[in-house]
This record gives C-alpha cells, structure tokens and sequence, in this order.
C-alpha cells in the first residue's frame, strides 16, 4: 500500500511525496507462549501462606485459625495428628501447628513424621502446648519442631513466631 504525505516547502509550495505503508505501520510480533509459565510461578509466590492447625480444642483451633486468616494466611484446620498427617499430604502446607496433646497420634509424633519424611522435612512446625516444663519443650524440638509456644499465649505473639518461621524458611 502506498501513502500520499504532503510537504510544505519554504516557498510555500506543497509537493506530493510517495512512502510505503510498511515503513509507517509498526510490526506486531505474537510473545512466545514460554511467556505464561513464569506468570504462574510468580502467582503462586504471592499467593498468601497456607497454615495447617491441629488442634484437639475447637476453642484454641478456631481462635488460632481466626487470628492466622485476620493477618492474611490462608488457614487449614485438623481436630487430630492423623487428620492432620492426611492433610499435609494433600494439602501441601507452608507450615504446621500441632498441639502436642491430641488423642490417637498426638502432635510430638505428628512432628516426628513430618520430619521423617523428605517431602515433609522442609514445612516449619510450631508446638503449642500447655506443658510448660523445660523438658517437655526440649522433646518437642528434638522431634524435629522449630518453634515451640506454651498455651496460653498472646495471639500477636503467635502471629510473630509464624512470620519468623515463614521467612527463616525463606517462604
């Protein structure tokens, strides 16, 4: 296709000059379609936080479940250690909150199966627990737990020790 511009001289006459649309008209190249996976990886990075409680105290677990959503985690709750192994596989947490008394497979062996396990290893736990002494805390983190917070327990506290655990576990 060939374009008519108009041009002006200093005279003041005007002159018809000839160009070609191809050098007016830009070119449009199509994006690769390599191009959408790095969006999707970038989406689920920004997703927030998914946080998995078990707690055999409805009371304690929807108290912690509420605060984790109001500071914009995405929180998963189990009623025992054996919902909550189930959970973890198919849920695929950021992390785990176990209390360390549930009935069935309480949150110490809970913990130790997490740990056990290489698809598991990796997702940062935290005991709660109302057993206070020194040696009961001690066996909390030798089974493999990173945090460990004795009921009861201020819930800006709680909310504190999961962002630590979440950045030191570099998500």
């Amino acid at each position: 296709m060939i374009a008519l511009e108009r041009n002006v001289n200093f005279t003041g006459q005007e002159s018809a000059v000839a160009a070609t649309a191809s050098s007016i008209v830009p070119t449009f190249t199509v994006p690769s379609l390599s191009l959408v996976s790095p969006v999707a990886e970038w989406a689920a990075d920004v997703a927030d936080p998914t946080i998995l409680v078990a707690d055999d105290d409805e009371g304690v677990r929807d108290l912690v479940a509420y605060k984790l959503s109001a500071a914009g985690y995405n929180a998963i709750t189990a009623g025992d250690g054996t919902s909550a192994l189930t959970m973890v596989h198919r849920e695929q947490p950021d992390m785990v909150i176990l209390d360390v008394a549930m009935p069935g497979l309480d949150g110490l062996s809970v913990c130790y199966e997490l740990h056990s396990s290489a698809a598991t290893a990796q997702i940062p736990v935290l005991m709660l627990s109302g057993r206070d002494r020194q040696v009961d805390i001690d066996l909390g983190l030798t089974v493999g737990a990173d945090d460990y917070l004795v009921k009861p327990f201020s819930p800006a506290e709680l909310i504190r020790r999961v962002r630590w655990l979440l950045l030191a576990n570099g998500d």
